[in-house]
């Protein structure tokens, strides 16, 4: 069913012949998208570093009902545009009588991956076919470097959605050019109002190159769907900043000024994260290329992949990336390799379905290992080290979360040992890491909570602040004013040295990065703290005489 040949131009695509077991496979896929999600967004505090500041902005969004202009404690100014965190809001909103605010906030962070993923396989199907939009989606979960982020607060996973959503409208520009159109200009206009000007503009020059270069594209439907997109993305790219605009102008000007600024050329360091964030995608969208090499330039979908890809390298490279916007770099090579898993040689399909076999299965035993040593003592040494790793003495036994550790892992014992073939290589890959995944969030979940929260730290500063205390300065990190401000709605001035001293306590957070501050004689250490299993940081609070 690929996009370029495989329909009639009436718009009806041809009916594909009944296949057995595609009921059943499109069950598990399912299963294992909803288990992927969903495990890891909920029973934790938020942690640094991409939910610190998020959680600030939340609050300040429900506590002053600032929509418009709220950012976090350690900010002053917008950073980045608010609708993933209007969207967090909300959910946060509703469901905080039933769960925690941060809990209930990343529900927006599973809503938001679901539409990826949905979209993802839909484009997958568009561009090769019945059943490999299946392993395009089985591949995009597979990646190493999103499933982290992806159970974050992150406003990345919303911009995601929106150049998932234009990279889909393209493949469907021929088809149905008018439902194409709806989908690239929201596409664009979700990116842009999550997390700004970068992600729209890689599907807007990849638009707009395509017929520079190909012929394939300068067609009257083509034409039609960036007519239509510019019209529908208009709201989107308009509506917030003429609304910043007119409520605080100076926040906008800063903001767009921060848009434009591009940082030293960071593209070797971003092919080395790409190098491991997008495996096991890499390798089969690099056989991809060597296999189609000769149809590379002449059919669509190729022109499609590679020119996105080019842009968003181009771009991201110039910005000054983070591991966020690798996900923009993920689309364009997981479905590149989702349609090269049929003709890979069964030898190398084989080896690294056997590779992603003993990796997993490796770290599945080390993690039920290492929680049964923590439970029930042995083996001893083991025992000492997750203790001292996660600050733990003890905790309470959760049945639901072992009844789950035990289920994921007799999920991927049955699914190793059907059949092999291409196609269970990559499934075997996607239900390893959901496996993997699933038992460090439900028997290590504790350990890894406790050893990165801070909410013990903000409880004992709350506890021993003055009653009726004035202002505070600090010596802190980001994330940590950050947490502070949600935990327990701390807000302090940030200060760089003694000589900029202005109020009656001081908060420092000593380690490596912030350097040793000379306070003389007037003031007392009130406290001294640190989370329980952190060796480098301890955070002190001073009262002045």
């Amino acid at each position: 069913m690929a996009f370029e040949i495989d329909h009639d131009w009436q718009g009806n695509l041809a009916t594909p012949v009944a296949r057995i077991g595609e009921k059943a496979k499109t069950k598990l896929l399912v299963l294992l998208c909803v288990i992927w999600v969903v495990m890891g967004i909920f029973g934790h505090q938020p942690w640094k570093p991409y939910e610190a500041s998020s959680v600030s902005i939340i609050k300040n969004i429900l506590d002053h009902q600032s929509w418009l202009t709220a950012f976090a404690a350690s900010q002053s100014s917008i950073e980045t545009p608010p609708l993933f965190y209007w969207s967090a809001a909300i959910f946060g909103q509703l469901l905080s009588p039933f769960l925690s605010l941060h809990d209930a906030a990343r529900v927006a962070s599973a809503f938001w991956m679901s539409l990826t993923l949905l979209i993802v396989g839909m484009t997958g199907r568009e561009i090769w076919g019945q059943g490999l939009g299946r392993q395009t989606t089985f591949l995009f979960i597979s990646s190493i470097g999103l499933i982290a982020i992806a159970h974050t607060l992150n406003p990345a996973l919303a911009a995601l959605t929106g150049t998932a959503m234009a990279f889909y409208s393209f493949t469907l520009s021929r088809r149905r050019p008018f439902r194409a159109s709806a989908l690239l200009g929201c596409g664009i206009g979700i990116s842009f109002l999550s997390t700004g000007l970068m992600p729209a503009l890689i599907s807007v020059i990849t638009a707009l190159i395509l017929p520079v270069f190909f012929k394939a594209w300068r067609s009257r439907s083509y034409a039609i769907v960036l007519g239509l997109a510019a019209l529908i993305s208009s709201p989107w790219l308009l509506l917030w900043p003429a609304a910043l605009w007119h409520v605080a102008p100076d926040q906008l000007s800063l903001w767009w000024q921060s848009q434009l600024v591009f940082s030293n050329n960071s593209h070797i360091d971003l092919l080395r994260t790409i190098a491991w964030a997008t495996w096991p995608s890499l390798p089969l969208a690099a056989w991809g290329l060597w296999h189609y090499r000769h149809a590379l330039l002449n059919k669509p979908k190729f022109q499609l992949m590679i020119i996105y890809f080019i842009t968003a390298l181009i771009l991201i490279g110039f910005s000054g990336f983070n591991d966020a916007p690798i996900l923009t770099l993920l689309l364009p090579i997981a479905l590149l390799a989702g349609g090269s898993v049929e003709t890979l040689k069964r030898g190398a399909a084989g080896a690294l379905n056997w590779f992603g076999l003993l990796v997993f299965g490796l770290a599945g035993i080390l993690i039920w290992l290492g929680w049964t040593a923590f439970v029930t003592g042995w083996p001893a040494h083991l025992s000492v080290r997750m203790h001292v790793l996660s600050g733990l003495e003890s905790f309470n036994l959760s049945i639901l979360g072992l009844a789950g550790a035990v289920f994921a892992s007799i999920v991927w014992i049955a699914t190793v040992n059907t059949k092999r073939s291409n196609r269970a290589a990559i499934t075997d890959w996607a239900v390893g890491i959901t496996m993997v995944w699933s038992l460090l969030m439900t028997l290590w979940l504790p350990l890894i909570d406790n050893a990165k929260s801070y909410y013990p730290v903000a409880k004992a500063i709350k506890q021993h602040l003055p009653k009726n205390h004035g202002c505070i300065n600090s010596i802190m990190g980001s994330d940590q004013t950050d947490l502070m401000h949600y935990y327990i709605n701390l807000k302090t001035k940030q200060i760089n040295d003694a000589n900029q001293l202005s109020c009656n306590l001081l908060l420092i957070q000593s380690d490596k990065k912030h350097k040793k501050i000379s306070l003389n004689k007037n003031w007392v250490l009130v406290w001294e703290g640190k989370r329980p299993a952190d060796r480098n940081e301890r955070f002190k609070l001073y009262q002045r005489k």
